[in-house]
């Protein structure tokens, strides 16, 4: 029985794709907090809207990086 082992390439991708996802968990919440510390700005809706945008994004991408961590490591090669 062969043993499984981690590609490499694949957990490298994964990384990079939770990399992405933390610069947005800091991102949005930031943004929000700027459009609504600024209301009475005319930039409050697009501040607001990148935000929310950054913020559903994070979700994504974090979802995205686990789950291609999880292949990296248990999703067996059928390159025999």
């Amino acid at each position: 029985m062969e043993t499984k082992k981690t590609d490499k390439d694949v957990l490298t991708k994964g990384l990079k794709k939770m990399g992405i996802s933390l610069a947005l968990m800091f991102l949005g919440p930031s943004f929000i907090y700027i459009a609504f510390s600024n209301q009475e700005k005319p930039l409050y809706i697009p501040l607001l809207i990148i935000g929310i945008v950054a913020c559903i994004s994070a979700i994504y991408f974090a979802f995205i990086g686990l789950n291609t961590i999880l292949d990296s490591m248990f999703k067996s090669n059928k390159s025999n």
